[in-house]
């Protein structure tokens, strides 16, 4: 079960990081992911900007439970086949990082609200546009109708600080190239250092909720 009072703490402790950390209007996200409906519930209550799903199935049965009124951003990776079932739902799509999916996106939801995922670390495992690509997907997106508000990056798996911080920075400094407004990146183990380099939008899970269920 989900504790909505110790939730309420834990973001409360998250937003104080943040802020010692330099963070001032930096938006949290709290990844739902594999926990049941009562995280969506709890991160509601206790103010969080947004929840975010990673997948299209467990969206939909949330859903189809009921949840307050609240933000729901799409953060895992994205087959275009899925988007027409979870569009009425998705308030941000932040792992935008294929032309397919923009296309998609564009046709069942015209004009809505994207981030593009971008590979910053190189890792093959991970998702996302690599860097000296992200200036077409922008423009393909805009020309697509869609609103693009920002960039989307997630930290090395395994890396030190500096690390972290070359990756973090490398994002900032493509939001700043391309005049958008929000910067995405940091997650339960490396949020201060994302917002230590500019983040304006933090995807913190396991630090509210507790470990997984699954």
């Amino acid at each position: 079960m989900v504790d909505p009072a110790e939730v309420a703490d834990r973001i409360s402790l998250v937003r104080d990081e943040i802020l010692r950390a330099g963070g001032v209007g930096v938006q949290l996200v709290a990844v739902t992911k594999s926990f049941p409906r009562d995280a969506i519930v709890a991160a509601a209550l206790g103010g969080c900007d947004a929840v975010g799903e990673n997948y299209a199935q467990e969206l939909l049965a949330k859903m189809e439970e009921g949840v307050p009124p609240v933000d729901i951003h799409f953060i895992g990776g994205l087959q275009s086949n899925k988007v027409k079932s979870i569009a009425p739902y998705v308030a941000l799509w932040q792992s935008v990082d294929s032309m397919s999916v923009i296309h998609e996106i564009a046709k069942r939801a015209p004009g809505a609200r994207v981030l593009l995922q971008v590979n910053t670390t190189g890792e093959q495992s991970k998702g996302g546009i690599a860097t000296d690509d992200v200036l077409a997907f922008h423009d393909a997106a805009l020309q697509s109708g869609l609103t693009v508000e920002g960039l989307m990056t997630i930290g090395p798996t395994e890396g030190s600080v500096s690390q972290r911080r070359d990756s973090f920075t490398i994002l900032r400094q493509m939001v700043d190239e391309l005049g958008l407004s929000v910067c995405s990146m940091g997650m339960s183990d490396d949020f201060v250092q994302a917002v230590e380099c500019g983040s304006t939008m933090v995807r913190v899970g396991s630090r509210l909720f507790g470990q997984r269920l699954a």
